[in-house]
């Protein structure tokens, strides 16, 4: 080939694979953005739950049972195990936080930020799990056909 016909080839080959890295960094982008969206509804839905069963509550010691008892049902946490109680005790922070700015003003203020709360508890949980928290949620539970006799 011609010199000038080998730098058309170097340069189209340059963008050719200017062209595939982008691709790549988009794709990985747009996986970390759906995986944050994800988490954000998750952490809304859950919390969501969280706070109504809080807010019916008539004390901190009944709102933390509640809490608990809907994290186990959302999770499918039919049995218990260390793993799991431990995972329900770092999380009451999280509901006293919510029960603080729930209860009415008398209540103890221990903490009023549950999003702080929160996200030490999250902080806590990827420290101590190969995951994020929000991941548990993604684990397929097959549906049981109904049968009535």
């Amino acid at each position: 080939m011609t010199p000038f016909l080998d730098a058309l080839a170097h340069a189209a080959a340059g963008a050719e694979q200017a062209e595939a890295a982008f691709r790549q960094e988009v794709a990985a982008r747009a996986k970390a953005l759906e995986q944050e969206r994800a988490f954000a509804f998750r952490r809304l839905n859950f919390m969501r739950a969280i706070a109504a069963v809080i807010a019916a509550a008539e004390d901190e010691k009944s709102a933390i049972a509640s809490a608990q008892d809907v994290m186990r049902e959302k999770l499918g946490w039919a049995a218990e195990s260390e793993a799991r109680a431990e995972t329900l005790a770092q999380f009451v922070p999280v509901v006293r936080a919510a029960f603080a700015t729930l209860a009415p003003p008398e209540a103890e203020e221990e903490e009023l930020d549950v999003g702080a709360a929160l996200s030490r508890f999250e902080s806590w949980y990827s420290a101590t799990h190969p995951q994020p928290f929000w991941v548990v949620f993604e684990t397929y539970m097959p549906e049981t056909p109904r049968v009535d006799f």
